[in-house]
């Protein structure tokens, strides 16, 4: 069945929950220690994902009603993005980065930011986000990544001119 991106709800918190820490224990093991792992995994609890659905614009990938995939827009900056580790390399994490640029696009916001985990570094990279540079805390290192959005049917939505490439 084709998969389904919608807005995130209250009752999507706790599939989304289990979708990151399914993914966290996986796929970003590979990458980082039990412990970062461990820390991380306290960040999206079913109370915390809860309390993020109402910080930011939460996104779901679902098949058959089932939540297999996640991302968030938090103004500029994409959080978040997991699949579920069964669903990987199907396309999900690309339809969500296209419904997140296009939610950005219609923000007017021109550059969107990502802080990509080593895991995730060639996904955005593929995406056309480029590396800004490293943020460690403590031994978690982080990329940040950026990637410049185009305007709107190729106006400059402030000055009214249209952009030259």
């Amino acid at each position: 069945m084709k998969p389904q991106i919608r807005a995130a709800t209250p009752a999507d918190a706790p599939a989304i929950s289990q979708v990151i820490i399914r993914s966290l224990h996986q796929s970003n093991a590979l990458d980082y220690s039990p412990d970062i792992i461990a820390q991380v995994e306290k960040s999206f609890s079913i109370e915390s994902v809860r309390a993020l659905l109402s910080q930011r614009h939460v996104l779901v990938a679902t098949i058959d009603c089932c939540v297999v995939a996640t991302a968030s827009l938090d103004r500029d900056v994409v959080r978040s993005v997991f699949v579920d580790p069964g669903q990987q390399r199907a396309g999900l994490g690309r339809q969500l980065m296209a419904t997140i640029e296009s939610i950005a696009t219609e923000a007017n916001i021109e550059v969107l930011r990502v802080p990509s985990s080593i895991t995730a570094e060639a996904f955005y990279s593929k995406l056309g986000f480029r590396k800004i540079r490293d943020e460690f805390h403590g031994a978690e290192r982080t990329i940040i990544m950026e990637l410049r959005l185009h305007r709107a049917a190729g106006r400059d939505l402030d000055h009214g001119q249209y952009l030259r490439d």
